[in-house]
């Protein structure tokens, strides 16, 4: 009879592992199909944007080529390199935001400490373009809102506001022991010395993971970046300049480039993800402990 009834749960087992490694299976299809689809257009040969096959008749490289150099029109080399820097120094000033506030969250008590973690959780709700007409009305009121200065405005735009996310790595910090900055108090440390070298050594996973967040948020912004840079096309970031491509005065001639260009900006990132996955992976782990 046992034996029976062990036959029987296997087999459900079984039935019920290959329905939901076949669901899982058809999950993965769908989403990795727009991904193997914009790779194929990427390498088509036949421009425009309607064709009669999914597969490609003809393949080339020409439209890489085209991509980095046509650029009396649209440069796409240009709104690479501008989406590069403004990236990099986001990243830069967020880490420090993000971190600070983290530390303080976590480590300090003082009065208002909970009213203020309320209010951050509070606004994390509503969606950042909400401000976006009031951010824009204040950047143009400090003079940031037209050349070279436009950079400058989509730094403090998509860093300014950093510290609110600081509810990850405060999760990570609490999981850092507390004897370990009593300790250092003892010996006649500073708040500041314990916080870089105590506390920052020992969290390079929450570290790697506020880097990616940051970097990513003016990577792949559209909508702050076409309120603030408008029609400069000299100050264009990638996301603007792929959605310029589709525009239907551009699209005949450009639709293939900007299939090349959309893997253009995403290996950057899959690189990025590939060699600190590991790192992404132990910072929401220990998020999620704290």
């Amino acid at each position: 009879m046992n034996a029976v009834k062990t036959k029987s749960a296997k087999k459900k087992r079984l039935i019920s592992n290959i329905a939901a490694h076949t669901f899982l299976t058809i999950l993965a299809t769908i989403w990795v199909f727009p991904i193997f689809w914009i790779i194929l257009t990427s390498f088509r040969k036949e421009p425009g944007s309607y064709v009669t096959s999914f597969f490609p008749k003809n393949f080339t490289f020409d439209n890489y080529i085209n991509l980095f150099t046509n650029t009396h029109i649209l440069n796409f080399p240009r709104m690479f390199m501008n989406t590069l820097i403004i990236a990099f120094f986001s990243c830069i000033i967020s880490i420090f935001f993000v971190l600070s506030v983290a530390y303080v969250m976590s480590r300090l008590r003082f009065k208002l400490r909970k009213p203020l973690m309320n209010v951050a959780m509070i606004l994390g709700l509503f969606p950042g373009f909400m401000s976006m007409i009031a951010v824009y009305y204040i950047l143009k009121t400090l003079g940031l809102s037209e050349g070279a200065m436009i950079r400058v405005a989509l730094v403090l735009v998509y860093s300014s506001g950093s510290g609110l996310g600081f509810f990850v790595a405060k999760g990570f910090f609490d999981t850092i022991p507390r004897a370990l900055d009593e300790a250092a108090y003892i010996d006649g440390a500073t708040k500041w010395q314990v916080f870089t070298k105590i506390t920052i050594p020992l969290s390079k996973p929450i570290i790697v993971y506020t880097a990616i967040t940051a970097f990513l948020a003016p990577w792949l912004d559209f909508i702050f970046a076409k309120v603030i840079v408008r029609a400069n096309s000299q100050y264009y970031t990638v996301a603007l300049g792929l959605w310029k491509m589709l525009e239907k005065e551009y699209i005949d001639v450009w639709y293939t480039s900007f299939a090349a260009g959309a893997v253009c900006v995403s290996i950057p990132i899959a690189i990025l993800f590939v060699f600190i996955q590991k790192f992404y992976a132990d910072g929401m782990s220990g998020a999620v402990k704290g």
